[in-house]
């Protein structure tokens, strides 16, 4: 037996589900998981976690890279125990008595708007913690615009949604973005820094001067071809629009953005997609890092590079 687990319990050796391992050396989950199973295939072991049958001390997770670490228990559960999220339009990535993390699709709002008030991550995921117990409820604490895709959580108390709200930019330790934008980049990195406002058409701007928000953009090519560059871009401030704003207004719009300049659409969907979030625990202190894969989409545009 691999020395990174001991087995607690023992079962069908042709069925992977109904154990719990406990973890005995730092490790990430999928590989965890490799080592516990290796008589299974790969794509085997892999569904275990699309099916959200893993759960560690407890918490349901489907990120293959979550830390594992001296003493954690990993659960394999029945897909029955699960059905619950199955009605769910996106992907649980984890969750625990305090927050979800989700995998955010495209075209899908957070909160209801006059023109949509059941389709919405709100709405879902109220539902979703209700079936176990009506009195349960969440809460937004942060948005995605309704075209961006990614990670985004939520959290299952006011008291919590009071603390996060409050203090989120000393909480937030990492908001990482993948952009596709038009064009070549003369500057493969960089920082934009402008003050942002909104007009009376509700579209944010950079003010001339320092009367609006302070917003800071990192970004860096990591792929590119004659028509597109791959971004990956990384904000200190989470104002409005910023990231379309700022690749904007030098030059190199994200594609299908029908907001901001004119853009191309070649993959039908708005090309900004939150591949992480890092955060502390405003109550514990632990810090907590949810991740989410690069759309196929956007690499389908740099297959030769």
């Amino acid at each position: 037996m691999n020395k990174n687990h001991v087995r607690m319990k023992k079962v069908n050796k042709n069925h992977p589900k109904g154990k719990d391992f406990i973890v005995k050396q730092k490790d990430e989950l999928l590989s965890f998981l490799f080592s516990c199973f290796p008589s299974q295939s790969r794509n085997s072991v892999k569904s275990l976690l699309s099916s959200r049958c893993v759960s560690v001390n407890g918490a349901m997770i489907t990120q293959f890279n979550f830390p594992l670490y001296p003493k954690d228990v990993v659960s394999i559960s029945s897909p029955k125990t699960n059905k619950r999220s199955e009605k769910l339009p996106f992907d649980i990535i984890y969750e625990d008595g305090d927050l979800i993390a989700i995998n955010k699709p495209t075209r899908l709002l957070t909160i209801a708007t006059e023109k949509e008030k059941c389709a919405t991550v709100y709405r879902y995921l109220t539902d979703y913690v209700q079936k176990q117990d009506k009195h349960n409820r969440v809460f937004i604490v942060h948005r995605l615009d309704e075209d961006t895709s990614g990670v985004m959580i939520v959290v299952k108390s006011a008291k919590l949604k009071e603390l996060f709200t409050s203090h989120w930019n000393e909480l937030v330790k990492k908001r990482g973005y993948y952009a596709v934008v038009d064009g070549v980049m003369k500057e493969k990195e960089g920082t934009y820094r402008s003050f942002l406002k909104k007009n009376i058409q509700t579209m944010m701007y950079s003010s001339k001067g320092e009367d609006g928000q302070l917003a800071i953009t990192h970004f860096k090519t990591i792929k590119e071809n004659d028509k597109y560059s791959l971004l990956e871009v990384e904000i200190d401030t989470g104002r409005k629009n910023q990231i379309r704003v700022h690749l904007f207004e030098h030059h190199h719009p994200v594609i299908g953005d029908d907001k901001y300049g004119e853009p191309t659409n070649p993959i039908g969907r708005l090309g900004l997609h939150a591949f992480v979030l890092e955060i502390k625990h405003p109550i514990s202190g632990k810090v907590m890092k949810f991740t989410s894969p690069m759309p196929k989409e956007f690499l389908s545009l740099f297959k030769n590079k």
